[in-house]
């Protein structure tokens, strides 16, 4: 087995556990409260277990970084949102839509690949990556339109950036041509801790709006941070020259498309519900309608309208 062929092996079984996680984070998004803080979150078992689902798929990660490059490790991430979008359904008691179907197969149209990964960050190279990005999730954290999609895109980025920081770790760590503890190993690995971690934060809040376009966001901002690193900064190359390039293109224009495509279906889905709730209330003698808590904390029921048969009660 080749160093490719394991890189391929190693990306697909992470993407199945970053899927798990993000089905995981989006329940745990659903039953949280918007102003949570996250000292509210180490208290509950789901973030503990998508953060270990998360962790496992890290490390499958980084040994996949090992055996291949940017280039071709981050695109295969996108599995992710094969495997998240039926789950997701799934754990909805639903079943996945025709439009979820075709922005998650539109998502995952971006061709890459590469060499194996030999060049490393140097540290000034490395903090400006780190600036860089801060800057970037900055502006995207600012309130606005649509915060779901802007933070998944924060995410996105910074969980690319961190595993762009990650490959200069592992193989400057594995390679024995330097000291094992310098100032570059000491510091970019303090960046990618702080970068993965804030990735899962964003994740979390972004997911608060549902799970199929946050994800398609979060798997698209990904790859295209990581290998535009992997490029520009690492020596990688595409594949095949001119031919590649455009149809890695290509394949972003589709993905673009694709997640146009489920923000569609995620806007829709809340409306198709009430309107099926409203068809089972139809006909019934007395609707009941969830008020306010009390001051006992009680459901305070106020009768929407009350039918009286005909010829008297």
């Amino acid at each position: 087995m080749n160093a490719t062929s394991i890189a391929v092996a190693l990306s697909l079984v992470s993407a199945a556990a970053y899927a798990s996680a993000a089905v995981a984070q989006a329940r745990l998004a659903e039953r949280t409260e918007p102003g949570a803080g996250f000292l509210r979150l180490l208290g509950r078992g789901a973030w503990w277990w998508s953060v270990g689902l998360n962790a496992g798929g890290a490390l499958l990660h980084v040994a996949a970084l090992k055996y291949g490059p940017l280039t071709l490790v981050q695109p295969l991430g996108a599995l992710t949102l094969v495997a998240a979008v039926p789950l997701g359904a799934r754990a909805a008691g639903r079943r996945v839509t025709r439009i979820e179907w075709r922005g998650t197969i539109l998502t995952l149209l971006m061709t890459a690949g590469g060499t194996a990964p030999h060049e490393t960050l140097s540290l000034p190279e490395a903090l400006a990556v780190g600036a860089g990005t801060m800057a970037v999730v900055a502006g995207l954290g600012r309130p606005g339109a649509r915060p779901g999609l802007r933070h998944a895109a924060a995410s996105g980025i910074t969980s690319g950036v961190a595993s762009a920081l990650t490959q200069t770790l592992t193989v400057s760590v594995t390679d024995h041509t330097g000291p094992l503890l310098s100032w570059r190993v000491l510091i970019v690995a303090v960046l990618v801790s702080a970068f993965a971690m804030s990735g899962l934060l964003l994740a979390q809040t972004a997911y608060r709006g549902g799970l199929g376009a946050p994800l398609a966001v979060v798997t698209l901002a990904n790859p295209v941070a990581a290998a535009a690193i992997g490029l520009a900064l690492l020596g990688e190359r595409l594949q095949g020259g001119t031919i590649s390039l455009v149809l890695a293109l290509l394949g972003t224009a589709a993905a673009v498309r694709g997640v146009i495509l489920l923000s569609r279906a995620q806007t829709a889905a809340p409306a198709a519900t009430d309107r099926a709730v409203a068809e089972r209330g139809t006909g019934s003698p007395t609707r009941l309608v969830i008020g306010s808590l009390g001051p006992l904390d009680q459901p305070a029921l106020h009768p929407e309208s009350v039918r009286t048969p005909v010829g008297g009660p």
